[in-house]
Protein backbone atom coordinates (compact mmCIF):
# COMPACT_ATOMS: atom_id res chain seq x y z
CA UNK A 1 0.00 0.00 0.00
CA UNK A 2 2.56 2.18 0.71
CA UNK A 3 4.71 1.43 -2.53
CA UNK A 4 0.97 2.18 -4.70
CA UNK A 5 0.45 5.67 -2.48
CA UNK A 6 3.69 6.51 -3.38
CA UNK A 7 3.23 6.15 -6.84
CA UNK A 8 0.21 7.65 -7.21
CA UNK A 9 2.06 10.60 -4.98
CA UNK A 10 4.39 11.17 -7.36
CA UNK A 11 1.93 10.81 -10.07
CA UNK A 12 0.33 13.81 -9.13
CA UNK A 13 3.42 15.82 -8.67
CA UNK A 14 4.48 15.03 -12.03
CA UNK A 15 1.10 15.97 -13.23
CA UNK A 16 1.59 19.49 -11.66
CA UNK A 17 4.90 20.13 -12.91
CA UNK A 18 3.46 19.28 -16.26
CA UNK A 19 0.21 21.81 -15.68
CA UNK A 20 2.82 24.57 -14.84
CA UNK A 21 4.99 24.53 -17.61
CA UNK A 22 1.66 24.34 -19.98
CA UNK A 23 0.74 27.78 -18.16
CA UNK A 24 4.07 28.92 -17.82
CA UNK A 25 4.35 28.50 -21.37
CA UNK A 26 0.45 29.94 -21.82
CA UNK A 27 2.09 32.95 -19.94
CA UNK A 28 4.94 33.98 -21.85
CA UNK A 29 2.86 33.40 -24.92
CA UNK A 30 0.41 35.57 -23.34
CA UNK A 31 3.10 38.38 -22.91
CA UNK A 32 4.69 38.12 -25.79
CA UNK A 33 1.26 39.05 -27.64
CA UNK A 34 0.40 42.02 -25.33
CA UNK A 35 4.03 43.44 -25.86
CA UNK A 36 3.48 43.15 -29.72
CA UNK A 37 -0.09 44.54 -29.75
CA UNK A 38 0.75 47.33 -27.45
CA UNK A 39 4.17 47.94 -29.37
CA UNK A 40 1.98 47.82 -32.39
CA UNK A 41 -0.63 50.85 -30.68
CA UNK A 42 2.10 53.08 -29.92
CA UNK A 43 4.35 52.78 -33.22
CA UNK A 44 0.77 53.57 -34.94
CA UNK A 45 -0.25 56.53 -32.53
CA UNK A 46 3.15 58.44 -33.86
CA UNK A 47 2.47 57.94 -37.00
CA UNK A 48 -0.91 59.58 -36.19
CA UNK A 49 0.72 61.96 -34.82
CA UNK A 50 3.03 62.40 -37.56
CA UNK A 51 0.77 62.73 -40.06
CA UNK A 52 -1.47 65.30 -38.19
CA UNK A 53 1.11 67.71 -38.48
CA UNK A 54 1.66 67.36 -42.33
CA UNK A 55 -1.76 68.17 -42.38
CA UNK A 56 -1.51 71.30 -40.48
CA UNK A 57 1.48 72.33 -42.76
CA UNK A 58 -0.54 71.91 -46.05
CA UNK A 59 -3.59 73.18 -44.31
CA UNK A 60 -1.31 76.28 -43.48
CA UNK A 61 -0.16 76.52 -47.10
CA UNK A 62 -3.66 76.49 -48.43
CA UNK A 63 -4.71 79.40 -45.74
CA UNK A 64 -2.21 81.60 -47.35
CA UNK A 65 -3.09 81.31 -50.90
CA UNK A 66 -6.50 83.22 -50.57
CA UNK A 67 -4.86 86.18 -49.44
CA UNK A 68 -1.93 85.93 -52.13
CA UNK A 69 -4.50 85.27 -55.13
CA UNK A 70 -5.93 88.75 -53.74
CA UNK A 71 -2.84 90.56 -53.22
CA UNK A 72 -1.67 89.57 -57.08
CA UNK A 73 -5.29 90.06 -58.36
CA UNK A 74 -4.87 94.13 -57.20
CA UNK A 75 -1.82 94.34 -59.39
CA UNK A 76 -2.41 91.77 -62.26
CA UNK A 77 -5.55 91.53 -62.11
CA UNK A 78 -5.43 90.57 -66.08
CA UNK A 79 -3.48 87.52 -64.92
CA UNK A 80 -6.81 85.23 -64.06
CA UNK A 81 -5.81 82.46 -66.08
CA UNK A 82 -2.35 81.82 -63.09
CA UNK A 83 -5.00 83.00 -60.22
CA UNK A 84 -7.98 80.81 -61.57
CA UNK A 85 -5.63 78.32 -61.87
CA UNK A 86 -4.24 78.27 -58.40
CA UNK A 87 -7.97 78.49 -56.90
CA UNK A 88 -8.99 75.85 -58.99
CA UNK A 89 -5.86 73.60 -57.62
CA UNK A 90 -6.37 75.08 -54.10
CA UNK A 91 -10.02 73.67 -54.03
CA UNK A 92 -8.86 70.15 -55.60
CA UNK A 93 -6.61 69.64 -52.51
CA UNK A 94 -8.94 70.16 -49.59
CA UNK A 95 -10.75 67.13 -51.24
CA UNK A 96 -8.36 65.25 -50.75
CA UNK A 97 -7.06 65.63 -47.19
CA UNK A 98 -8.64 62.96 -45.07
CA UNK A 99 -7.26 60.90 -42.04
CA UNK A 100 -7.22 57.39 -43.96
CA UNK A 101 -5.30 58.47 -46.52
CA UNK A 102 -2.20 57.05 -45.11
CA UNK A 103 -3.65 53.58 -45.44
CA UNK A 104 -5.42 53.82 -48.93
CA UNK A 105 -2.85 53.57 -51.90
CA UNK A 106 -5.22 55.30 -54.62
CA UNK A 107 -6.25 58.05 -52.09
CA UNK A 108 -2.56 58.90 -51.07
CA UNK A 109 -1.72 59.12 -54.55
CA UNK A 110 -4.06 60.99 -55.16
CA UNK A 111 -3.40 63.34 -52.48
CA UNK A 112 0.21 63.59 -53.48
CA UNK A 113 -0.70 64.68 -57.25
CA UNK A 114 -3.41 67.11 -56.18
CA UNK A 115 0.21 68.56 -53.68
CA UNK A 116 2.19 68.46 -56.49
CA UNK A 117 -0.19 70.31 -58.95
CA UNK A 118 -0.96 72.97 -56.60
CA UNK A 119 3.09 74.16 -56.38
CA UNK A 120 2.99 73.68 -59.88
CA UNK A 121 0.45 76.47 -59.86
CA UNK A 122 1.71 78.59 -57.32
CA UNK A 123 5.12 78.47 -58.65
CA UNK A 124 3.98 80.28 -61.74
CA UNK A 125 1.81 82.68 -59.61
CA UNK A 126 4.92 84.20 -57.56
CA UNK A 127 6.49 84.09 -61.20
CA UNK A 128 4.07 86.57 -62.39
CA UNK A 129 5.49 88.74 -59.11
CA UNK A 130 8.35 89.57 -61.33
CA UNK A 131 6.73 91.28 -63.91
CA UNK A 132 5.20 93.94 -61.47
CA UNK A 133 7.76 96.19 -59.57
CA UNK A 134 5.14 97.88 -57.43
CA UNK A 135 3.99 94.53 -56.14
CA UNK A 136 6.88 93.12 -55.88
CA UNK A 137 7.15 95.91 -53.21
CA UNK A 138 4.40 95.47 -51.52
CA UNK A 139 4.78 94.77 -47.67
CA UNK A 140 1.84 92.64 -47.72
CA UNK A 141 2.72 90.56 -50.78
CA UNK A 142 6.51 90.26 -48.99
CA UNK A 143 5.10 88.91 -45.72
CA UNK A 144 2.79 86.08 -47.67
CA UNK A 145 6.16 84.93 -49.45
CA UNK A 146 8.13 84.85 -46.31
CA UNK A 147 4.85 82.77 -44.78
CA UNK A 148 4.79 80.50 -48.03
CA UNK A 149 8.25 79.60 -47.79
CA UNK A 150 8.37 79.09 -43.98
CA UNK A 151 5.72 76.63 -44.57
CA UNK A 152 7.13 74.83 -48.16
CA UNK A 153 10.22 74.39 -45.68
CA UNK A 154 7.73 72.82 -42.61
CA UNK A 155 6.00 70.38 -45.15
CA UNK A 156 9.48 68.68 -46.38
CA UNK A 157 10.55 68.83 -42.56
CA UNK A 158 7.45 67.15 -41.50
CA UNK A 159 7.42 65.04 -44.33
CA UNK A 160 10.42 63.45 -44.02
CA UNK A 161 9.21 62.97 -39.91
CA UNK A 162 6.35 61.43 -41.20
CA UNK A 163 8.29 58.67 -43.71
CA UNK A 164 10.58 57.73 -40.57
CA UNK A 165 7.58 56.95 -38.26
CA UNK A 166 5.86 55.16 -40.62
CA UNK A 167 8.78 53.09 -41.96
CA UNK A 168 9.25 51.77 -38.27
CA UNK A 169 5.49 51.36 -38.05
CA UNK A 170 5.10 48.98 -41.67
CA UNK A 171 8.82 47.60 -40.33
CA UNK A 172 7.25 46.17 -37.31
CA UNK A 173 3.62 45.18 -38.51
CA UNK A 174 5.86 42.91 -41.36
CA UNK A 175 7.75 41.03 -38.37
CA UNK A 176 6.76 37.80 -36.79
CA UNK A 177 4.96 37.09 -34.68
CA UNK A 178 3.82 40.52 -34.82
CA UNK A 179 2.65 40.16 -38.65
CA UNK A 180 -0.24 38.08 -37.19
CA UNK A 181 -1.12 40.12 -34.54
CA UNK A 182 -1.71 42.74 -36.70
CA UNK A 183 -3.63 40.93 -38.98
CA UNK A 184 -5.78 39.90 -36.49
CA UNK A 185 -6.61 43.23 -34.92
CA UNK A 186 -6.61 45.06 -38.57
CA UNK A 187 -3.69 47.41 -38.49
CA UNK A 188 -2.81 47.97 -41.44
CA UNK A 189 0.49 49.42 -43.85
CA UNK A 190 0.95 53.01 -43.94
CA UNK A 191 2.14 54.98 -47.31
CA UNK A 192 4.84 56.97 -47.89
CA UNK A 193 6.10 60.02 -49.31
CA UNK A 194 8.00 59.09 -52.39
CA UNK A 195 10.89 60.70 -54.04
CA UNK A 196 9.10 62.63 -56.47
CA UNK A 197 11.60 65.60 -58.23
CA UNK A 198 8.63 67.72 -58.85
CA UNK A 199 6.56 66.79 -55.46
CA UNK A 200 10.08 67.25 -53.30
CA UNK A 201 10.36 70.89 -54.93
CA UNK A 202 9.01 74.18 -53.37
CA UNK A 203 7.56 76.92 -55.15
CA UNK A 204 10.29 79.54 -55.55
CA UNK A 205 10.02 82.41 -53.50
CA UNK A 206 11.92 85.29 -54.72
CA UNK A 207 12.78 88.73 -52.77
Amino acid sequence: MFKVGGIVNRNKGGIGVILLTILGIFGVIGLMFAGSYNGLVQLEEKVKSAWAQVENVYQRRLDLIPNLVETVKGYAAHESSTLTAVTEARSRVTGTISSDVITDPAKFQKFQESQVALGGALSRLLAVAESYPDLKANQNFLELQAQLEGTENRIAVERGRFNEVALAFNTKLRQFPTNVIGGMFGFKTKEYFKADSQAQTAPKVTF
